[in-house]
């Protein structure tokens, strides 16, 4: 059966996340049900990511298997007019080989998330942003954001449900800036690692905007950190802010 890559954006906001559920709406069931309209038969997709409930993708791969072969551009056509009007569209579409899996061929993966310093609500970001309303300085979370590049034992930021086999994991980049924003400061995250534990993005998060604001030291993360503790984590940051901003293959399926 020939064999697609789907390159996926998509705003969570609407839905309980990636995976499908038996009673909620969920991004999988969306495409799915999008292809069983173009044959009825198609076999359950695989993707990169599962991301959580309210958790955005700007590139969220899948692959999927059909039993015609199709034309990649009438694919990608005939999807995203099934998919309206949800906020789910195929950005690229692309023939595989039969041995790429969209999670298991993966290399990395990147996320970025957008954190907004301001007083006055937002209003066009609203349901795509995480919002505080003090000032958060840069320099400390940039030094903070130091202690946890590289390989570490991450429990202290592993959700009690990971289901990873192990807390270790590598962090390639950590990557910190401040731009402006109306009324306010925009701060934006970019990781990159090869694979990460549940909420370990949410989590990085969530401390090092206390780092920002004052109430914790650069140190005082390094400390949470070697402590290898749930408890030592700071604040888990809501998911509306945070994007799968992309995933990376050995060879590029839609180059």
């Amino acid at each position: 059966m020939p064999r697609y890559a789907l390159k996926i954006e998509y705003d969570g906001t609407s839905f309980a996340g990636w995976q499908r559920q038996k009673d909620q709406p969920s991004v999988q069931q969306a495409v799915e049900d999008a292809l069983a309209r173009l044959e009825p038969a198609v076999p359950s997709i695989a993707a990169a990511g599962r991301t959580d409930a309210g958790v955005h993708a700007w590139g969220q791969v899948a692959h999927c298997e059909m039993s015609r072969d199709w034309d990649p551009f009438r694919l990608s056509e005939a999807l995203n007019f099934h998919l309206k009007p949800m906020p789910v569209a195929i950005v690229a579409l692309a023939r595989i080989p039969d041995d790429f899996h969209a999670r298991f061929s993966a290399v990395e993966r990147r996320y970025e998330f957008r954190l907004i310093s301001r007083r006055a609500p937002v209003v066009h970001d609203r349901g795509r942003v995480w919002q505080v309303g003090h000032a958060l300085a840069l320099a400390p979370m940039q030094a903070a954001a130091t202690h946890l590049l590289g390989k570490h034992d991450f429990t202290t930021f592993r959700s009690s449900e990971c289901q990873a086999k192990s807390p270790v994991k590598t962090l390639d980049e950590l990557h910190i800036e401040e731009k402006e924003y109306p009324g306010g400061r925009e701060f934006r995250f970019r990781l990159r690692a090869r694979s990460f534990l549940h909420n370990q993005v949410r989590s990085f998060v969530g401390s090092l905007e206390r780092v920002g604001a004052g109430a914790w030291t650069p140190d005082d993360l390094k400390a949470a950190l070697e402590a290898r503790d749930r408890a030592a984590c700071g604040p888990v940051c809501p998911p509306q802010g945070l994007y799968l901003a992309g995933v990376g293959y050995e060879a590029d399926p839609f180059l």
